[in-house]
């Protein structure tokens, strides 16, 4: 597991982020439907380490990861990364600054162009980007195939002939050519073998150490985020319900939606597996377009109140390391 720093300096900021999309109208005369992907997420995350995002399907966790790559249009909010307001940047502004951020893609069969070879698609952020000179964009190239694990007589060959994990090699190696500050990896090992995931992760983790680099990492298998993750955020229909260190988040997971996510978990621990019974989530989620007040997960949850399904719970400390968005729960102090 990642250790830890004593001190490290934040390098993204999110505040109060959303994503809202309008939806087509149901008739002529009918008001467009808004729906919000992303509702109002703040979260930080610190140089070297990883922070990871976990929900299912239909949580916004993706749309959130695009949104801060600013592959989609932010609704309202502020994203900032060392510094920078990312929001307000523009044309040649954003292109710069985009060095600074590359992204991880889950599909390694979909992410390749199927038309250029191995070497031009790893060389292709060094092309746009106009980064070194022509000789020293080749001499990278061979570089970063020897960092992620590819030989180089492999350069000239088409994404076809490539296995699944050499494929996400590939798009691995495309995304630190331009030597980023932040890595955004959405789901990179899902679409792999089991053998395989534990090759690509093991290669994520050294090449974070050797160029200190800082994982978004989206997932929703919490065996993954468990092994890879400093920081990690539940989001369930576009909120953040509880945000925590790993070793807190696991062993004491406060919301009841965290607490279900992870007794469905298995463990070779016969300990735990006897101390622990699984939660079953029952019912729905609600409908994304038409909200009702309260709590998101007050339809499905088994210890709901009245007021959860009255009163929207804020996003609040129990302790230095640990958010939770519950009224179960009580706030430090």
């Amino acid at each position: 597991m990642p250790d830890t720093p004593v001190e490290s300096t934040t390098l993204l900021t999110l505040q109060d982020v959303e994503v809202s999309f309008t939806l087509k109208r149901s008739s002529l005369f009918a008001k467009p439907s808004l729906l919000r992907a992303v509702d109002g997420v703040t979260l930080s995350v610190r140089k070297g380490q990883t922070m990871g995002i976990v929900g299912e399907s239909g949580s916004g966790k993706t749309t959130l990861a695009l949104a801060v790559a600013r592959l989609l249009p932010v609704t309202r909010g502020q994203i900032h990364m060392n510094g920078v307001d990312l929001l307000s940047l523009r044309g040649e502004a954003l292109r710069n600054e985009r060095r600074h951020m590359q992204f991880i893609f889950q599909d390694p069969y979909s992410s390749l162009n199927p038309r250029l070879r191995a070497e031009k698609i790893v060389r292709e952020p060094l092309d746009r980007l106009s980064i070194a000179s022509t000789s020293r964009r080749d001499d990278r190239v061979r570089e970063l195939f020897d960092q992620v694990g590819l030989r180089r007589d492999q350069q000239r060959l088409f994404p076809h002939q490539f296995s699944g994990g050499q494929r996400q090699r590939i798009g691995i190696a495309r995304a630190i050519a331009s030597n980023p500050s932040l890595v955004i990896c959405d789901e990179p090992v899902s679409a792999l073998d089991v053998g395989v995931q534990a090759q690509i992760l093991n290669l994520l983790r050294r090449l974070q150490e050797e160029l200190g680099l800082t994982y978004v990492f989206i997932s929703h298998d919490l065996g993954v985020i468990q092994h890879m993750c400093d920081t990690i955020a539940v989001m369930y229909m576009g909120k953040i319900l509880e945000e925590a260190d790993r070793e807190s988040l696991f062993n004491t997971p406060k919301h009841p939606y965290t607490q279900a996510l992870l007794s469905a978990v298995p463990s070779a621990d016969i300990n735990r597996r006897n101390r622990e019974r699984r939660i079953m989530i029952s019912g729905d989620p609600p409908n994304p377009i038409h909200l009702p007040p309260g709590c998101r997960f007050a339809s499905r949850c088994p210890q709901v109140e009245d007021r959860c399904r009255v009163d929207t719970p804020p996003l609040v400390n129990i302790d230095r390391h640990h958010r939770v968005a519950c009224h179960l729960v009580k706030a430090a102090g």
